[in-house]
């Protein structure tokens, strides 16, 4: 290709997306999608929304399948963990957890990655948020219809029984 061929073909392509940007209704002056960036466009800057409270109703929640990490019940603000301490084991841990009345952390935390027992935490089961979180009392941002096996199941069972 020759220099000038080449310097017609970019000055066409910067004109072509010039005049395309310049257009009403150019894509970043759509409006956002519902639910998750609420109100304005994509180019606009907006204030974030304020950081929900923590649930902190200590009830253990239903799983929604098996071997699903359990959620955490209650507030971790300020929980101090890292490779020297971890917080959650203040309560958690095998020596804790009868005289704080906690669940005691399963079984499979003290097993490396070939199943052998360990005496303490494995390490890499030792940094909790990993698997498990806090929730948050809010709106869902969609809508969620998911139904765990039991529920359908009992949908196949109702649909047969009727005539």
């Amino acid at each position: 290709m020759t220099a000038r061929t080449l310097s017609l073909l970019v000055a066409l392509l910067l004109g072509v997306s010039a005049a395309y940007a310049t257009e009403p209704g150019y894509p970043l002056d759509a409006p956002a999608p519902d639910g998750r960036r609420a109100g304005g466009t994509l180019t606009q800057e907006l204030p974030a929304p304020p950081i929900a409270e923590e649930e902190n109703k200590d009830l253990k929640r239903e799983r929604n399948y098996p071997e699903q990490p359990p959620t955490i019940p209650h507030s971790i603000r300020g929980y101090h963990i890292d490779k020297n301490s971890n917080k959650c084991l203040s309560c958690h841990s095998r020596a804790n957890s009868a005289l704080t009345q906690a669940p005691m952390i399963s079984i499979t935390h003290y097993m490396d990655r070939d199943g052998q027992a360990l005496a303490a935490v494995s390490p890499r089961r030792y940094f909790c948020n990993q698997c498990h979180v806090p929730q948050q009392d809010v709106k869902p941002l969609i809508n969620n219809s998911f139904k765990n096996i039991d529920q359908v199941l009992q949908d196949e069972i109702n649909r047969k029984q009727k005539p």
